[in-house]
């Protein structure tokens, strides 16, 4: 079995990128530092695979900490990087936190994948390194625009960084998968999106809503240059999401890559306005929503969705859940951990 590393192997997409790494026969190190995630979502993972991935709780900013790791796992022949800190609103207001968390670690996890034998590293990219593109659907060859927000700009210095390092070091290959907004949560609702504090993302926020945890639901500006006056998104299902960087590891294993650099867009295709997000949740779980209009957000781009050619064509990969399927299993997840 290929001994495959997962950062942030806790968090919402890197839980879900576990189970389908462990389904498809890979054994799994995790690396978490449990500021944003719990512990108890190894017993999730461990449910769903009947397998107990190998947890180390370690701050990835602590360089020696990082070292001390990779000396003792050596023969690691892939690194899935997901641990950042991902709020978009957030990163406004603590800019120098962002900078640092998303980009040391970056650096230190780097500096140890160059020197294994097998030099794969897989990086959580994000579609906000394009900022506002010019363009509908957004292609991978669509100029990066100046960064909406201090995460935006983490993501794009982070492809950046690897590209550079790709090219000093030949050896190393890599694949950052620009991802659009993931949601939902496993079928067996025993691993989902488990936000600590207030939620910073859209779909959390409506199932706690509903679930009676938050009063209200803002909605962020009703007067944007679109179909209903909200912000568009690509929402794709996080298990969907959570495939592609299974087979993204398989390319760069089998040496299937074309450049030591890839980049893919991981979305639907498919763009939704907040307020269809609320209306497709109404619809599947039967509750209507409390929600306002509030006034636009600092740092949100107008729309994004993807195009997905070449992650359909090129990986061989394509999203199959809707955007009803995600938000059915989100309130499936939110009602079991809420025991409605």
């Amino acid at each position: 079995m290929k001994k495959i590393l997962v950062t942030g192997g806790l968090g919402f997409i890197g839980s879900h990128t576990v189970v389908e790494l462990q389904n498809e026969g890979f054994e799994v190190l995790l690396i978490d530092d449990l500021s944003n995630s719990s512990e108890s979502v190894l017993d999730g993972i461990t449910s769903i695979t009947g397998k107990k991935p190998t947890f180390t709780k370690l701050d990835l900013k602590e360089r020696s900490s990082v070292e001390n790791f990779f000396k003792q796992h050596e023969d690691i022949s892939g690194v899935i990087h997901f641990a950042a800190s991902k709020a978009v609103g957030e990163s406004v207001e603590k800019p120098l936190l962002y900078y640092e968390n998303n980009l040391n670690t970056l650096i230190y996890i780097l500096k140890e994948v160059i020197g294994l034998k097998d030099s794969n590293i897989i990086f959580s990219s994000s579609c906000t390194v394009y900022g506002q593109a010019e363009k509908m659907p957004i292609t991978e060859q669509a100029p990066t625009q100046p960064a909406e927000s201090p995460y935006g700009n983490t993501k794009q210095i982070g492809e950046e960084i690897i590209k550079d390092t790709c090219r000093a070091s030949v050896h190393l290959k890599a694949i950052a998968l620009r991802y659009f907004n993931p949601i939902g949560a496993h079928s067996s609702a025993k691993i989902g999106e488990l936000p600590i504090g207030v939620p910073q993302n859209l779909v959390p926020f409506i199932t706690q809503t509903a679930a009676g945890l938050r009063d209200c639901l803002s909605v962020f500006g009703d007067d944007y240059p679109t179909k209903d006056g909200t912000c568009i998104r690509d929402y794709i299902h996080v298990v969907d999401l959570a495939k592609a960087h299974v087979i993204a590891l398989k390319r760069l294993l089998n040496k299937d890559n074309t450049s030591n650099f890839e980049t893919f867009n991981i979305g639907t295709g498919v763009g939704s306005s907040v307020l269809e997000v609320i209306k497709s949740f109404e619809n599947v779980s039967g509750k209507s929503l409390n929600y306002k209009i509030a006034p636009r957000r600092e740092g949100d781009v107008i729309s994004a969705f993807a195009d997905t050619e070449k992650a359909n064509t090129k990986l061989g990969w394509k999203a199959q859940s809707s955007l009803d399927d995600a938000m059915r299993s989100a309130w499936k997840w939110e009602q079991k951990i809420r025991n409605l």
